[in-house]
């Protein structure tokens, strides 16, 4: 199989999957007292550390859960009820119009079952906010806001927008920022301190590691209401069994994401650019979504006129060749991807669209299979899209 979907999960590293089988060898549960269970406590209380140095933060910072969907939940949830605990009068949440599902939908239920103001921050034709967008949502009311959400890089299209300087205009008012930088670790240099967030989402399938393992980075002093209560771990915020041997491998996968990030990034990019130029070579008219410059290094996000992407995802993937419509929490679902449609594409350009996004493994042969399939394919689709019209 042509791999290129690695931006909904990517290949798990060796180095990763040695680390879990070692550690689920060992029998103990991080919160006992006995040996075995300190044991288990030093693994997940160094791994707590190797995580906050590769992402500039402190151990103490590091929150551990099972994943983007449920760091982001945490963070959105509760950071809303504090506020809202401490004022009732903060009760809008802002978001960017191109936010994950995972940070959307939360917010959503929010204003359906909690009271909350749900209010989309517009972004433009790539796809990013810009701060002035943002100051001007917080200036309207600045006393009603409870905290904005802001993804640092796009999942379909790619587009990396620029945290530091949103963050650093929510601060300016005393206002939580949280950032899901699922997509963005190991691609963008992720500095939790220096990018003056208050939270931040990362998960261990993106970079290499396992899937049911992330992390929530907590800046200190800030205590949100926790989703999930019982034992107390996580500082009191997430609690439930550690799964030692995920926790250690997802170490594993952030330490060498980040160590290795540079090289990893410039040959994805190069790629890419090979990738786009193929593609358009045996179809003159594509267009490509997202920044032309800030952008993820293994994104390519092309609409094809005349097709519907799911017909012509099909159509590769009988060839071999996975990709993908967009968020893989998507898949299936019969609509136009909102991420485009809030960059301004119509419905029908934003259904003829496909994600190609590489990672470890991807290499020249992936293009060269992916451009031999592509032009028969898009005719085909085409081909089918013009009958039904």
């Amino acid at each position: 199989m042509v791999y290129l979907d690695h931006a909904a999960t990517t290949t798990t590293r060796r180095s990763v999957i040695a680390d879990m089988t070692e550690e689920f060898g060992y029998l103990g549960n991080a919160s006992s007292l006995h040996g075995a269970g300190r044991r288990a406590r030093r693994v997940v209380e160094e791994s707590r550390e190797s995580l906050a140095d590769a992402l500039g933060t402190t151990p103490h910072e590091v929150i551990f859960t099972s994943g983007g969907t449920e760091a982001d939940n945490l963070a959105i949830k509760g950071l809303y009820w504090a506020r809202t605990q401490a004022d009732p009068a903060r009760r809008r949440i802002l978001l960017s119009a191109v936010e994950h599902h995972a940070a959307l939908d939360p917010a959503r239920w929010m204003a359906d079952h909690q009271g909350a103001v749900y209010e989309e921050l517009p972004v433009d034709g790539f796809g990013r906010v810009h701060p002035d967008t943002l100051r001007a949502a917080i200036e309207h009311n600045p006393d009603d806001v409870a905290l904005v959400s802001v993804m640092w890089a796009n999942n379909e299209v790619g587009t990396v927008q620029p945290v530091p300087e949103l963050a650093a205009i929510a601060r300016e008012y005393g206002i939580p920022f949280h950032t899901d930088a699922v997509q963005a670790v190991g691609a963008e240099p992720v500095d939790f301190a220096a990018s003056g967030v208050t939270a931040l989402t990362l998960t261990g399938h993106k970079i290499g590691g396992p899937v049911g393992a992330g992390a929530l980075l907590l800046a200190r002093g800030v205590d949100p209401i926790p989703l999930v209560h019982g034992g107390g771990q996580e500082r009191e915020v997430r609690s439930g069994t550690l799964m030692t041997p995920l926790v250690r491998g997802f170490a594993t996968a952030v330490r060498l994401a980040v160590a290795e990030r540079e090289e990893h990034a410039e040959r994805l990019a190069g790629l890419r650019d090979e990738l786009l130029a193929t593609v358009r070579k045996a179809v003159p008219d594509i267009t490509t979504n997202g920044h032309p410059d800030h952008r993820l290094p293994g994104n390519a996000h092309i609409s094809f006129p005349g097709c519907e992407g799911d017909a012509l995802l099909m159509l590769l993937d009988a060839e071999g060749i996975a990709c993908s419509t967009g968020s893989a929490c998507s898949a299936g679902v019969a609509q136009p991807s909102h991420v485009l449609l809030a960059m301004g594409a119509s419905a029908e350009n934003a259904r003829s669209s496909l994600r190609f996004s590489l990672g470890h493994g991807s290499d020249r042969s992936d293009i060269t299979a992916l451009g031999e399939a592509i032009g028969p394919a898009v005719e085909r689709a085409r081909a089918a899209w013009r009958k039904r019209r």
